[in-house]
C-alpha cells in the first residue's frame, strides 16, 4: 500500500483548523501529520515532522503565511516542502504573493471539502493547482513587475516545441487546451511539460508561467 500524504495544517482559528484537520484526517490516503497557529510554528514543525504538504492560511499572528510559505519553500530553500494555501481573502496580491514565496496553489476557505482534498493531493503529486483563468487574471495584473531584465529565448536549453508549449503554459492554457491547439494527445502535452520543467529546473507550472516572463517569451 502506498504511504499516505502526511499534512501540516496551519490556522490561528481554532475551528477553521479543527475543520482542516478532521476533513483531511477521515480520507484514508490522507493524514494530518501536525497542527500550529501561526507561520513560525509551522516553519518550525515542517523542520521537526518532514511532512509532504501545508495547508497554510495568510493572515496569522507572529509570522503570516506568505512569509512562512517563503521559508519553508520559497527560491534558495535546500528541502522545500509543497505549501497549499488557503485563505478567505480573495484578493489578486494574496495569490501572487503566495505564488511568488513558493506556494504550489490556492484556494478559498469557503471552497467545497472535494475541492480542498483534490488541492491536497493535487498538489501533493508536485502539480500545480492554479486555474488557468486565474493565472490569466494574475499575469494581465502583475506582468510589469516580471518583466525580463536581460537575456534572450536563444539562451533557453529548449527545443522549438518546448518553446511553444512553454509559451501557452504562460498564457494559461490547461494540458487540454494545449493539446487541442498543437493538435497533440494530452500525454504529449504530460511529456513536454515534464521535460520543461526538469530542463528548467522548475518545480511547477506556476513556475515555469514566471520564468517564461522573466525570459521575454510572452509579452
Amino acid at each position: 500500500m502506498t504511504a499516505p500524504i502526511r499534512v501540516l495544517v496551519c490556522d490561528d482559528q481554532v475551528l477553521v483548523r479543527t475543520g482542516l484537520v478532521t476533513i483531511i484526517d477521515a480520507q484514508p490516503d490522507l493524514t494530518v501529520a501536525g497542527e500550529c497557529a501561526d507561520g513560525q510554528a509551522a516553519v518550525q514543525l515542517v523542520d521537526r515532522l518532514r511532512p509532504d504538504i501545508v495547508v497554510m492560511d495568510v493572515r496569522m499572528p507572529v509570522l503570516d503565511g506568505i512569509e512562512a510559505t517563503r521559508l519553508i519553500a520559497g527560491a534558495g530553500v535546500p528541502d522545500p516542502v509543497k505549501v497549499l494555501v488557503v485563505t478567505t481573502f480573495n484578493l489578486d496580491k494574496y495569490v501572487y504573493e503566495a505564488l511568488r514565496a513558493g506556494a504550489s496553489g490556492f484556494l478559498l476557505k469557503d471552497a467545497p471539502p472535494t475541492q480542498l482534498l483534490h488541492g491536497i493531493r493535487t498538489v501533493a503529486t508536485g502539480a500545480a493547482l492554479l486555474d488557468p483563468e486565474v493565472t490569466r487574471r494574475l499575469v494581465g495584473t502583475y506582468a510589469s513587475r516580471i518583466r525580463p531584465v536581460g537575456g534572450t529565448p536563444d539562451d533557453i536549453p529548449l527545443t522549438p516545441r518546448e518553446l511553444e508549449v512553454l509559451r501557452l503554459i504562460a498564457d494559461g492554457l490547461s494540458n487540454s487546451e494545449i493539446a487541442a491547439s498543437l493538435v497533440i494527445s494530452q500525454e504529449t502535452v504530460k511529456t513536454f511539460v515534464s521535460r520543461i520543467l526538469g530542463k528548467l529546473e522548475l518545480r511547477d507550472r506556476v513556475q515555469a508561467v514566471v520564468y517564461a516572463y522573466r525570459r521575454g517569451l510572452v509579452t
